[in-house]
Parts: structure tokens; C-alpha cells; sequence
């Protein structure tokens, strides 16, 4: 139900604009994520800092693109959140001295310290890429093609949760398989 739920308004935005257009989309990725909220906090009971972020850009750059009638303000959006992302987590680590996947994961996840600072590192990085290619699909190509890439640009993302997966698994404590 929650890997749904993660797909869920990004599924209804690209099925609103094939069959109408940005403007509907953003209207239905708007209402979606919303929804999408509400029942990860029924879920769960809280949302995390990530899904009020998230929340909080999809409505904020959506009001902009319905209001001002501009479709860059929705297309941009990914490139704002992934920005912002890279720069919590390095400035967190830098000047901070406090690793915010640590913070998240830490009870579920038992690592050595060096491999909580990789796992830092490679977020940022990766923040970066996905902001950088979202921001260069959404000024050279046409909205239609930035629609499709939204779409099937979901594969960084899944590349890159199998590939920490394996980092991480790597890197966890060996249980006892006799207790």
C-alpha cells in the first residue's frame, strides 16, 4: 500500500495531462498529494519533515502555475525540492555536525559512522544529479517530453534505492542465525 501511495499522484498527474493538459495536471497532482498526505498521516499518524516539505512545494509552485497561468513554476518544482534536499543534508553535515539520515534511520538501521557520512554524501550527490537533469528537461524540451520524463525518469530513483540497498546491506551487523 505505501509503494502505491509514493506512486499515486505522480501516476494521476501524467493520466490528467494525457488527457487534458499542464493545468488540469497540476490540479490533479495537487488534489492528489493531499490525499496522499492525509493517508500516509492515517497510516502512520505523523508525516515526516520530507512529505510537509514536499507537500508544501507541490501546492505552493502548483497555486503559482494555476494562478500565473506559467507551467514553469510546476516543471521547476522537482529541481527546487532536490536542491533543497542536497543543501539540508551537506550544510547539516558540514557546519552542524549531524547527519539527518542518521537522525531518520538510525533506530532501524545500525551502521558505522563512516558509512552514515557515505550514505550522506551519495544523497547529496544524488539530490543533485536529479535536480540538474530535471532542470535541464524542463528548459530544452517541451513540456510533453518533461511530462514523459517525470514518468519514466522514475528509474534514478529506483536504480539508485536498489543500489543504497546493496550499500547498505553490505555494511549491516551479522545476526546470529543460531538464536
Amino acid at each position: 500500500m505505501k509503494s502505491f501511495l509514493d506512486f499515486f499522484p505522480i501516476l494521476l498527474f501524467f493520466g490528467a495531462y494525457k488527457m487534458g493538459d499542464i493545468y488540469s495536471a497540476t490540479g490533479v497532482l495537487m488534489a492528489a498529494t493531499v490525499l496522499q498526505m492525509f493517508l500516509i498521516y492515517r497510516l502512520d499518524g505523523k508525516l515526516q519533515t520530507m512529505h510537509k516539505v514536499t507537500l508544501g512545494l507541490v501546492l505552493g509552485f502548483g497555486a503559482l502555475t494555476l494562478g500565473l497561468h506559467d507551467e514553469r513554476f510546476i516543471k521547476w518544482k522537482p529541481t527546487v525540492l532536490y536542491t533543497g534536499m542536497a543543501l539540508a543534508l551537506a550544510v547539516s553535515e558540514r557546519f552542524f555536525n549531524k547527519n539527518f539520515l542518521q537522525t531518520m534511520l538510525g533506530q532501524q538501521l545500525q551502521l558505522p559512522q563512516a558509512v552514515w557520512r557515505r550514505l550522506n554524501l551519495i544523497w547529496v550527490l544524488y539530490s543533485l544529479f536529479m535536480a540538474s537533469i530535471n532542470a535541464y528537461v524542463a528548459t530544452y524540451f517541451s513540456t510533453e517530453a518533461w511530462v514523459d520524463f517525470k514518468i519514466w525518469g522514475y528509474v534514478f530513483p529506483v536504480v539508485f534505492i536498489v543500489g543504497q540497498g546493496l550499500y547498505v546491506a553490505r555494511h549491516l551487523p551479522k545476526t546470529d542465525e543460531s538464536a
